[in-house]
């Protein structure tokens, strides 16, 4: 499996964010410049694993937790993602996302046939 490199972006960017940084802080303590952050989290460009490494120590996750998309082992972090969404939903929210998901998941399954 190769890696999603968009997700990894998706993801990198999401966790920048919730640590309160811009792309230059980032940068900054990743010894890289702004721009290659940048491209990263637009995924245009492929980020080195020494690169990738310094990235998730600042941001103080995990390098599974980046690249959960291109790990079939890691399906407990998409769980967690789900429930973390789910957290201050009512249930009238609930009702309406798990339609949507179930709507959505039986057009995926018909369309890959």
């Amino acid at each position: 499996m190769d890696i999603n490199y968009v997700q990894l972006g998706q993801r990198i960017k999401k966790q920048r964010t919730l640590a309160h940084m811009t792309q230059e802080q980032l940068a900054s303590k990743v010894d890289i410049a702004t721009s290659n952050i940048s491209h990263v989290e637009r995924a245009t460009t492929k980020v080195s694993l020494p690169t990738l490494v310094k990235i998730a120590n600042t941001l103080n996750v995990s390098l599974d937790q980046l690249v959960c998309d291109s790990l079939p082992v890691a399906d407990s972090y998409l769980e967690k993602d789900f429930t973390a969404l789910l957290k201050d939903c009512t249930t009238s929210e609930k009702r309406i996302l798990y339609d949507v998901a179930s709507a959505v998941k039986k057009s995926i399954r018909k369309n890959q046939r």
